[in-house]
């Protein structure tokens, strides 16, 4: 059976704060026991290498 998981940004604004993006998606708990983890693109996340908003951050499994 799959559930539905939310996947939350580990991505900080410029100020140094959680930004707070996230989406769901699904996942089977008979073959995937741990927490999920995806590195994918965060538009809120504050890149200092740039000096401007946009990057890709790591995404991990939290509550729904």
């Amino acid at each position: 059976m799959r559930d539905i998981v939310r996947m939350v940004s580990t991505g900080k604004t410029a100020k140094g704060h959680v930004t707070g993006t996230s989406y769901t998606t699904t996942k089977n708990k008979k073959t995937t026991t741990g927490k999920l983890q995806f590195k994918r693109y965060d538009r809120r996340a504050y890149n200092k290498a740039t000096g401007k908003n946009g990057m890709h951050v790591m995404f991990v499994e939290g509550k729904v």
